[in-house]
């Protein structure tokens, strides 16, 4: 992205912009050694709709209207009392065919999250490259290890083989904080690629590269808060850009608050307006500017990059009223455009509150505009049922069988992402011993039941990791991203025969899923667990699936005949895996802790 500069004009965001935008305002923050005492004119008959200037002359925000005006390059003049004049040139760019129709990630997809420094080094020379805190060092658990975009574009094959379309990085801006700034979650720049990652170009090229393969990007945006080292923090616009206090004042994490009709404000304060954590200040959206600026920022990356969809980290950390204009925005921008929010909380009723038009949240006359949101409780769910092995009224799969009896919360109950765990959280395997059935078990229920499966990046091979022993161990470093590594994953003959097990059934699993519209929009009935055994159906008009999961120690017999509202007049179901076929007219033999994932015949 080459940008040339004014030598008066520091920064210039956005960089440059796009014709034919649907909102055709574009407000543009000029910064330079007070350049805010300089009047401005645009060329090209361009209207100037708002200046506004703030408490610091070091900004300007210059509000221009781009109704009609063509893709074209165009002049601004900055002029002072003194008579002193300088000029910026500013360009609108063509858009791609369709841009604003852009198709996005949804339940016909499988979602495939990684960690950009820890899943692959594809380009050693750029480890550390413009660091100014923290360069490679890979001895250090929780430091810089050298994965980046190319790393990424190089196992591209490898990631579709597995039946993933979609791929959830986490942040990829420019983080320059001290240390722990391989998550990048404290971002420094956020119209800037972390030069150890590569370029603003090899992130567009990852995008291209992607779409060869039928494949969607989806970019991990973060709206509640920014790093200490983001370079407004040395200079900011206003005081009012981020949320202050008169000594530091932390979040009590406590989102209830928002909806919670009978909480203080002063707890409802600290939890919208409190850093998260000291190192991450928090962003002000009831502030017009800094909420058009981060509009502006995901709008300009999308066009920019091409990209296919958001994650946003910890959604209703920010200001209710402000994160749902920030969503409005974009998708009345682009109306198919996808976009899933971190929302963490503990019950199905919470989570529903944060989905677009939630009557839930009607009755407090909000609207958030999220069309998805993450399934925590269903994370929850499975965190624990597999080591359950005796099922009783609330132990075992009755866990996910309850889960899902409230599903008539949400809105848009196919538009959940559901997952088993993610960086955050303690390793799927990790929790039950790298036991494989288990495995097997939760896999299947990812890709047979509603919404859009995610998979952590490892799991496919078997990667464990401890939580209680800090981030960095849930986030390991994947065996193959790194010239010498003894074991290389990525490849067929470089995997062990343990992760040659997880692999081929993870691989063969979501295969198959692609090409299932039953699993994707299709209707769902389950039955009420017995013996914790949990059976269920997935149907369309044209096709019925009927899972079968065995979470008990002991081979099971199950009696078809009350689930004849779903079998008809079917006699015999293919199981998916083993390819076995089964008579399911009047029994079935299970196996322990094991599934069976049969198309009805």
């Amino acid at each position: 992205m080459s940008l040339t500069l004014n030598a008066q004009i520091d920064k210039m965001e956005p960089p440059f912009w796009y014709a034919g935008m649907q909102n055709p305002e574009l407000q543009i923050l000029f910064y330079g050694k007070d350049i805010s005492q300089y009047q401005v004119t645009v060329s090209n008959g361009i209207k100037i709709t708002n200046v506004k200037r703030t408490e610091n002359s070091n900004y300007i925000f210059v509000t221009i209207d781009t109704k009609k005006v063509a893709a074209s390059d165009f002049v601004f003049t900055f002029k002072n009392n003194n008579k002193e004049t300088f000029t910026q040139k500013y360009s609108l760019r063509q858009r791609r065919e369709n841009s604003a129709q852009r198709k996005s990630f949804d339940s016909s997809d499988m979602m495939y999250l990684l960690m950009p420094d820890r899943f692959a080094n594809g380009n050693r020379n750029n480890d550390s490259e413009n660091a100014t805190q923290e360069k490679y060092n890979r001895e250090l658990p929780g430091g810089r290890h050298g994965g980046d975009i190319e790393g990424i574009i190089k196992n591209l094959d490898y990631i579709a083989e597995l039946g993933a379309t979609t791929i959830w990085s986490t942040p990829l801006c420019e983080d320059n904080d001290a240390k722990f700034s391989y998550h990048t979650y404290g971002q420094s720049d956020v119209y800037k690629i972390d030069p150890r990652y590569g370029s603003n170009a090899d992130y567009v090229r990852l995008a291209a590269e992607m779409h060869k393969r039928d494949m969607k990007l989806v970019m991990d945006y973060v709206t509640n808060h920014w790093g200490i080292e983001h370079w407004m923090m040395k200079d900011l616009p206003t005081k009012e850009w981020i949320n202050q206090f008169e000594t530091y004042t932390q979040t009590n994490h406590k989102r209830t608050v928002i909806h919670d009709t009978n909480a203080s404000k002063f707890d409802k304060k600290i939890a919208i307006d409190g850093w998260f954590v000291p190192s991450m200040p928090d962003l002000n959206l009831t502030n017009p500017l800094t909420l058009k600026y981060l509009i502006q920022n995901a709008i300009w990356w999308i066009e920019y990059a091409d990209l296919d969809g958001f994650r946003v980290d910890t959604y209703n950390y920010s200001d209710p009223k402000g994160i749902a204009k920030w969503t409005k925005s974009i998708t009345d921008e682009y109306p198919n455009f996808n976009i899933v929010g971190e929302v963490w909380m503990q019950s199905q009723a919470q989570m529903a509150y944060w989905q677009k038009d939630s009557k839930i949240a009607e009755i407090q006359n909000y609207n958030s505009y999220l069309p998805s949101v993450m399934d925590f409780t269903l994370y929850e769910a499975t965190s624990k049922a597999f080591s359950e092995d005796e099922g009783t009224w609330d132990k075992g799969v009755v866990k996910m069988y309850d889960n899902f009896t409230n599903d008539f919360l949400y809105p848009n109950i196919n538009n959940m992402l559901i997952f088993v765990e993610n960086h955050d959280t303690n390793r799927f395997n990790q929790t039950y011993g790298n036991d494989i059935r288990k495995y097997k078990m939760a896999m299947t229920l990812m890709a047979t039941v509603r919404g859009i499966p995610q998979l952590y990046y490892g799991s496919e091979i078997g990667m464990a990791g401890d939580k209680n022993k800090g981030d960095a161990d849930i986030r390991q470093d994947f065996p193959g991203g790194w010239e010498g590594d003894q074991n290389n994953a990525f490849i067929k003959e470089g995997r062990t025969p343990g992760q040659s097990d997880y692999f081929n059934f993870t691989s063969k699993l979501f295969n198959w899923r692609k090409t299932k519209a039953a699993v994707h929009f299709g209707k769902m009935t389950h039955y009420i667990p017995e013996n914790n055994i949990y059976v269920y159906f997935r149907y369309n008009k044209d096709e019925t699936v009927m899972v079968l999961m065995n979470n008990s120690n002991e081979t099971k017999t199950v009696n078809t005949h009350r689930f004849k509202e779903n079998i008809k007049d079917f006699k015999t179901g293919k199981d998916v895996i083993s390819e076995l076929t089964f008579d399911v007219t009047n029994e079935i033999i299970i196996e322990p802790k094991s599934v069976l994932i049969l198309e009805l015949k």
